[in-house]
């Protein structure tokens, strides 16, 4: 099979999940199954306190697709600024937030875009303030769009 084009490939019949799929990493190849590659999604679990700033361009959350928040102490705004809309690992990047109990209308996260971008066309903060509230934003490589919202 090596030496076909792609395009001379036999069409694959509906996946199963358990097929195995060859990888490269650092020049070793290595394999895997579409069920662990679709079953992949990195967990950042965030502690939220009032007056925080929070910059998830950072290293910290450059790998994460799920952020759960939870609120400890006093009331109050959080600020948790998007990645760079523009940048190579933001595009067509989903990103969810989701809260747990600990979270109620006096205990808030302003999701902001980063300077000069924006989040479904706006410059404002969408703001999380409920117990249980998700929300997902996907980047088209430059801005942020939500694409799904659980109240």
């Amino acid at each position: 099979m090596a030496d076909k084009k792609i395009s001379e490939l036999t069409a694959a019949s509906t996946l199963t999940g358990t097929e195995i799929v060859p990888l490269v990493q650092s020049s070793t190849t290595k394999r895997t199954t579409i069920k662990d590659i679709n079953n992949h999604i990195i967990t950042v679990s965030k502690t939220v306190l009032a007056g925080e700033s929070v910059d998830l361009d950072s290293s910290t959350y450059e790998n994460a697709l799920m952020i759960k928040l939870t609120w400890s102490g006093a009331t109050g705004t959080a600020t948790y600024t998007l990645p760079d809309a523009t940048s190579s690992n933001s595009t067509n990047r989903v990103l969810r937030f989701i809260t747990d109990s600990t979270f109620s209308s006096a205990t808030r996260v302003d999701l902001t875009p980063a300077s000069g971008q924006n989040l479904d066309g706006s410059t404002s903060a969408y703001e999380i303030n409920k117990a249980y509230e998700g929300i997902a934003v996907w980047s088209d490589g430059s801005e942020w769009f939500i694409i799904q919202k659980k109240a």
